[in-house]
């Protein structure tokens, strides 16, 4: 009786095994990029607004400090997004006429909040709380870059387990005075200060999968 597959049979076997093989491998590793690109993290993405806002004007101009609008950093998880009521207490005096500012005297004048879209986005199962990092001596500028120097605010840092890992296994380069928080030009004097002020303030960020994934 003749063989049902020929010789060669064998080496088609072993090719398309090696083929499925490296194709699953490759997927692997293409995921795996994929999720630390910019095209997942949204890194450098310039975000839409419903309304025009100039960080550049109102932080590097005007010298508005961070905390005056994000009032919720340094005190609670979220740090949350003015109210149109507390722009509206310096544009009632400030182009208070302007066609830009309709939307947000309507926002004030109605309590109907304004949709602002999120820049930094963390995954739902990644616990992250604002406070703990400001009160500890982390700038707002380690996290969410030069906002001094954007026209239009977008994600500055990758925000990957992997970046936030590195900072936590190794805190004192962003480590800096609480004066300092909200400084965009603040640069560190060495790693002697960023030391001094992990044992001072006894800073020891968890790298358990628990710290951030409750």
């Amino acid at each position: 009786m003749p063989a049902l597959f020929s010789p060669a049979s064998n080496s088609l076997v072993r090719l398309a095994l090696a083929l499925a093989v490296l194709a699953g491998g490759g997927g692997l590793l293409f995921l795996l990029g994929w999720a630390r690109s910019p095209y997942a993290s949204g890194q450098d993405e310039l975000i839409e607004q419903p309304i025009l806002f100039d960080h550049r004007h109102h932080v590097r101009d005007d010298g508005i400090d961070c905390l005056y609008c994000h009032d919720g950093a340094r005190t609670s998880a979220y740090a949350g997004v003015p109210a149109a009521s507390l722009c509206m207490s310096c544009h009632n005096q400030v182009w208070n006429g302007s066609a830009l500012l309709e939307p947000v005297r309507r926002s004030a004048f109605s309590n109907e909040p304004i949709r602002w879209e999120r820049v930094n986005r963390l995954p739902d199962f990644v616990y992250f709380n604002h406070s703990a990092h400001v009160t500890r001596g982390v700038g707002c500028v380690t996290c969410h870059g030069r906002v001094d120097e954007m026209a239009k605010v977008f994600a500055a840092a990758p925000l990957t387990m992997q970046w936030c890992l590195d900072c936590h296994r190794n805190p004192s380069p962003s480590l800096r005075p609480q004066d300092r928080i909200t400084d965009m030009e603040w640069t560190s004097t060495g790693t002697a200060l960023g030391n001094a002020l992990r044992e001072e303030r006894r800073i020891n960020p968890p790298t358990e999968c628990s710290g951030c994934h409750r």
